[in-house]
């Protein structure tokens, strides 16, 4: 094993779908990425939009082809999760792609009617309205609702909630309720802050929804932190979840749909496996089995799936600014950016990204860890999924390197503060956005430059 390239190759099964290697350089998604950095250098954000559609579509083929297997007599709907990126242009790929609309904030409301002035989304879509609520936030789902958006679900995170939509929403309006789920044993509490508790539920609905409400209970809301998961742990919080609706469906006829949340993993290493199909396969069997058993319709499915949708579209390319060897066996190669400000997670949740070299695929390689430019000692990345140590192409002559991190298009610039300011001020990358013409040609875009600090300044203070 002499190159960077025998590596990858013996360690995974290499190439795959995204990733290929052509003339000793990167491909992903078949963009070459040193045309890119050529075009705009580096550090640089990119989002690639096809494989928004891409993952959209293929969730909504795996549910429909279990609903026909099972004889499922429910419908689908595949929400986007808007918080895991709010950019526009990701916004406006997903609607292309005829999803609707999960939020989980009053500024997210503004978004939604944005989409409606122009022509993006109408009041048939739904909107269903997740997270614990501030005034604002209430309100802003109230104008919705009486401005026409008959689709537009409040989803009640606590039994208060509803006092406001009563005295201000005009008319008859459709409702949801969050469940407080068990979290996985290995959480430090044991029920979701974010819910009402199973024991309350039906009577709350009998007490304060039934005959007394003009909201008409639609929707039981269900997600863990864990996300969708082949464990013991997640099937049974599923169906835990599911004998509930099933309690609650006999006294509340209006009751037909649940939302499962989110949570589809993506893939985070070259070694990933997840059997998306036979996961959806089984919710639909695990779903229908329990329904059938108490007697009750089988309910209409929503999702609100977030890093899948835009996850994978995402990437960061950085230039090896220098390297240095600072005892007998630990070599730093700089990145000309941070970890800290650009991709938080990989140290907030020590989150392992797909790591590989963008050229020199030919050169031996070595062991090295990747430092940070902030003074931090936490902006650093020295490991990866399947390794405790990270492997790179040596530095041998003049030939800059290049690297790339991927599948990071979900909720890393919301986390690290998109165009704000960062962490010893080191400046935002710039962004570009990669799709492709009628023709299957690459066309890209500069959707912002790399950070200045005039912004920096005026925002502190100094250009006031």
């Amino acid at each position: 094993m002499k190159s960077y390239f025998d590596l990858i190759e013996q360690t995974f099964y290499f190439p795959q779908e995204e990733f290929k290697v052509s003339n000793n350089e990167l491909l992903f998604n078949d963009i070459p990425l040193m045309d890119i950095i050529k075009q705009y250098g580096t550090p640089l954000r990119l989002t690639y939009l096809p494989k928004i559609g891409q993952n959209i579509n293929s969730a909504r083929e795996w549910f429909h082809k279990a609903m026909k297997k099972h004889n499922y007599d429910g419908d689908y709907t595949y929400c986007y999760c808007t918080k895991s990126s709010h950019f526009k242009f990701v916004i406006d790929e997903a609607l292309k792609n005829k999803v609707h609309i999960e939020t989980s904030s009053a500024f997210d409301i503004k978004i939604v009617e944005s989409l409606f002035n122009e022509g993006k989304i109408t009041k048939d879509h739904y909107i269903v309205c997740n997270g614990f609520k501030r005034p604002t936030y209430t309100e802003y789902i109230s104008n919705l609702l009486n401005d026409g958006f008959h689709n537009c679900i409040p989803v009640l995170d606590n039994m208060r909630e509803l006092d406001y939509y009563e005295e201000n929403v005009k008319g008859d309006y459709k409702l949801g309720l969050r469940v407080a789920a068990d979290e996985e044993p290995k959480f430090e509490f044991y029920t979701s802050r974010l819910g009402i508790r199973y024991n309350e539920i039906v009577d709350f609905y009998k007490d304060k929804i039934k005959n007394k409400s003009r909201g008409k209970l639609k929707m039981l809301h269900f997600f863990i932190n864990t996300g969708i998961r082949d464990t013991a742990y997640y099937w049974s919080e599923l169906s835990r979840f599911i004998y509930k609706y099933c309690e609650l469906k006999k006294i509340c006829p209006e009751l037909d749909t649940i939302d499962i949340g989110g949570g589809f993993p993506i893939k985070t290493s070259l070694g990933f496996e997840f059997d998306y199909e036979a996961i959806v396969d089984q919710i639909i069997e695990n779903i229908k089995w329990i329904c059938n058993k108490n007697h009750v319709p089988v309910p209409n499915i929503f999702t609100e799936f977030g890093s899948f949708t835009v996850g994978e579209a995402g990437a960061f390319i950085y230039n090896i600014l220098d390297q240095k060897l600072q005892n007998d066996k630990e070599l730093w190669y700089m990145i000309d950016s941070s970890f800290i400000t650009n991709l938080p997670d990989s140290w907030g949740l020590n989150q392992k990204w797909i790591l590989l070299s963008v050229n020199k695929w030919d050169d031996n390689f070595h062991k090295v860890n990747l430092g940070g430019l902030t003074c931090d000692s936490m902006d650093y990345y020295n490991s990866e999924m399947h390794s405790s140590e990270v492997f790179l192409p040596k530095i041998e002559n003049d030939e800059p390197l290049y690297i790339g991190f991927f599948h990071t298009g979900a909720y890393q610039e919301t986390l690290g503060g998109y165009g704000g300011i960062q962490h010893c001020l080191i400046p935002a990358p710039k962004h570009v956005v990669i799709d492709r013409d009628e023709n299957g040609e690459i066309t890209s875009y500069l959707f912002s430059e790399e950070q200045r600090h005039e912004s920096m300044l005026e925002i502190l203070g100094y250009g006031k």
